[in-house]
């Protein structure tokens, strides 16, 4: 999963995009407003941790401009400005989670993993499809042997993004964008090798190739 993390913190912001990299996920972090809503406009990500109080603009004028747009990307705001009507102007901007500072990262991690198991309707820390097991905290797959593996943090975005968007037909460019943060060689092509190593844990009929528009996850209905 592809993270804009929006923090002009110099020390928060880098450790919070480190830990977050540890736990399986693609992060952009940006430290200023106009960018991040620039970002947020051109890449299609998976979720947003929004810092109300940026440097240039405000993230709530960010939040106000995506919803506007109708960038319906799922927002955790995260700040220190803690009291009940900015959490309501937050809310009303179209944010949805809300997060003061201090925090512990754990009590962070768990909401941004309940964000996503919300817009892909799961409610479970593990994620069950076609007979695969997926677990969020371990990143590790279970195959429909019952064996365990443990997954690359690559693999494991591969195979997350996959499982949320289960029998869509998913290009190597989607699956690009959304497994890679902006630092990274973007190579299209390394995709296969990421599938091939799924298929030899998971079986070759469970992640399909469709010939000139890329590949579907999950058992024929």
């Amino acid at each position: 999963m592809r993270l804009l993390l929006v923090e002009d913190d110099p020390a928060l912001g880098p450790k919070l995009a480190k830990d977050l990299r540890k736990r399986g996920f693609a992060v952009d972090l940006v430290p200023i407003g106009i960018e991040a809503e620039y970002m947020g406009d051109e890449i299609p990500y998976d979720i947003v941790v929004l810092d109300l109080g940026l440097p240039d603009i405000s993230g709530l004028d960010v939040l106000r401009n995506w919803r506007s747009k109708g960038n319906g990307v799922s927002v955790l705001i995260l700040t220190a400005r803690d009291n009940w009507q900015e959490r309501v102007d937050g809310f009303q901007a179209g944010a949805d989670d809300y997060l003061g500072k201090p925090f512990h990262f754990e009590e962070l991690l768990e909401r941004i993993n309940a964000l996503i198991r919300r817009s892909s309707q799961n409610t479970i820390m593990e994620t069950n499809c076609s007979g695969i097991t997926l677990n969020d905290r371990k990143q590790t797959v279970r195959n429909r042997d019952d064996q365990e593996f443990s997954l690359t943090g690559t693999e494991f975005r591969l195979l997350r993004y996959m499982m949320a968007h289960r029998n869509e037909v998913l290009s190597k460019q989607k699956l690009t964008e959304h497994i890679y943060d902006d630092s990274s060689d973007k190579d299209s092509n390394v995709i296969e090798v990421y599938i091939r190593r799924l298929r030899k844990i998971l079986g070759d009929d469970l992640i399909k190739t469709k010939r000139g528009q890329g590949y579907v996850f999950g058992e024929d209905e």
